[in-house]
């Protein structure tokens, strides 16, 4: 005898990146707690799911109980974008159990809820905030077994009834043994912390029942539109390549006499990272990156985090951004993290079915994280990377170094071996005078340059010159005579 296997739908909670980590969305008729601390956005979250889901067909009921009063708590949702007037007292009733919790008598408050639940026929249900009934029963000397029956009797009724349920409560510890933790099919618990001067707010899914959920902790932030989680990019399997599969397009750089240096442009789908110490061209080579793209019908994305994209290339960059053709992440936002920019970047990269992407300068990158996010960077970067990658555009990444002639690091957070190429640029005392120059250091798969390249940097971007003759290397070396300089020399600009 064969049973059919029971179909869960799960509903789309309407808040952005949560039925990702959910796997999948949230599974209908279950019976759920939102947990945490004060202030760390339960009620909000309870809001915006309900605000998403509530349907005439599928109308909710919030009880509010020794919380805030549901006019003062109305008050203050109607700020965020998800907020729909429409809906109340018709997909959305809200109910006070105050009076109810006077006497602490969860018998009491059960048959309250119950009648109003037989009444009105919901399809969702939020008791908000639960740990006050709790707290109630406790001052009136109901013992544990008591409340465990109350949650139990709760859960059956709501299960019977076809209602998606919520808890809402403040909880502190999730170690402290509790009914409602044992009887709740799926328990969200949201923290939060201060981290320097940024807040840092982070959801884990502890549980829900008969689905894989992502495991840890996923940061979020409250903006006007509401709750945003930032779940870790999900990556592809590997796919199996041809071992006669034909080399990748090559992408034009935007500098003149770069490509030459390349073996002609950047292999498509690659990943590049630009090292070099301040001033030394690394945001101008990014913007004539993006630039190209624009003439070849490309678009492209950028997140630059020293400057605004618009100071390493002027007007041009202005009117890409303005005419679409590029993407601007925005990076201000404070306490960021790396799975954040991220999803943001995929996001946009989606948008404008862009093919090149920028990021400028991990350096800023990591001082724009929040102190908590930077102890496992170089993991959450070889994400950030595999995930850009898996979208098939082609990434550039510049690098802040200290010009340092006894030292070859490329990257100062051991991230260089995650990139398929790199470019140092350097400075180099000629004479009297120091020069930039630039070399091809890696290149996978792909004959390139090893030759130092003086470079100059004029009202046009940057030139590439002649090949640095008679060098010895970057280690302290000198030429033997002042090598001729490069073409189109107007002035140096920083970057």
């Amino acid at each position: 005898m064969t049973t059919a296997k029971a179909n869960i739908q799960r509903l789309a909670t309407g808040v952005p990146g949560l039925d990702e980590i959910l796997g999948g969305g949230l599974p209908e008729f279950s019976f759920n707690l939102i947990a945490g601390t004060p202030g760390c956005g339960k009620t909000t979250l309870a809001h915006q799911i309900m605000f998403a889901l509530a349907t005439p067909e599928r109308p909710a009921l919030y009880f509010t109980v020794l919380g805030e009063p549901p006019l003062k708590m109305l008050r203050y949702q109607q700020q965020f974008d998800f907020f729909d007037l429409d809906k109340l007292n018709k997909s959305i009733r809200f109910i006070n159990l105050a009076d109810d919790m006077v006497s602490g008598d969860l018998d009491k408050v059960l048959s309250r809820i119950v009648e109003e639940v037989e009444a009105r026929g919901p399809g969702l249900v939020f008791v908000d905030s639960f740990r006050s009934v709790i707290l109630a029963s406790e001052g009136e000397g109901h013992n544990y077994l008591s409340l465990q029956r109350f949650i139990q009797n709760l859960g059956v009724l709501m299960t019977s009834w076809q209602a998606t349920t919520f808890l809402i409560g403040e909880y502190f510890n999730d170690t402290e043994p509790n009914p409602v933790f044992t009887v709740s099919d799926g328990l969200i618990w949201l923290r939060q912390s201060v981290q320097g001067n940024s807040m840092v707010r982070k959801m884990e899914i502890m549980k829900m029942r008969g689905q894989p959920t992502l495991p840890g902790l996923h940061t979020f932030r409250i903006t006007s539109s509401g709750i945003h989680v930032f779940a870790p990019p999900q990556l592809p399997l590997p796919a199996e390549v041809a071992v006669d599969a034909p080399a990748p397009a090559r992408l034009s750089m935007g500098v003149t006499g770069l490509d030459e240096m390349l073996g002609g442009g950047l292999p498509c789908g690659y990943s590049l990272l630009v090292a070099g110490p301040s001033g030394s061209g690394k945001s101008i080579m990014a913007a004539a990156f993006l630039a190209e793209g624009a003439r070849q019908g490309e678009t492209g994305v950028i997140a630059a985090f020293e400057q605004r994209p618009t100071q390493s290339r002027g007007r041009e960059m202005a009117e890409l951004i303005r005419d679409g053709k590029v993407g601007v992440v925005d990076t201000r936002a404070p306490g960021l993290s790396v799975d954040e920019i991220a999803g943001l970047l995929i996001t946009e990269i989606g948008r404008l079915k862009a093919t090149r992407v920028v990021i400028d300068s991990l350096s800023g990158f990591e001082l724009a994280l929040a102190p908590t996010f930077r102890s496992d960077y170089r993991e959450a970067m070889a994400r950030l990377v595999a995930a850009l990658a898996s979208t098939g555009v082609t990434v550039m990444m510049t690098s802040e170094l200290e010009d340092r002639f006894s030292d070859l690091r490329f990257s100062p957070y051991g991230t260089a071996f995650l990139t398929d190429a790199i470019i140092v640029q350097r400075y180099v005392e000629v004479g009297s005078s120091l020069e930039r120059v630039m070399a091809v250091v890696k290149l996978r798969a792909s004959a390139h340059s090893k030759a130092l390249h003086l470079f100059n940097i004029d009202d046009q971007g940057i030139q590439v010159g002649e090949m640095l003759p008679n060098y010895e290397g970057l280690l302290g070396g000198k030429p033997t005579r002042r090598p001729r300089p490069p073409a189109h020399v107007n002035g140096a600009n920083d970057d």
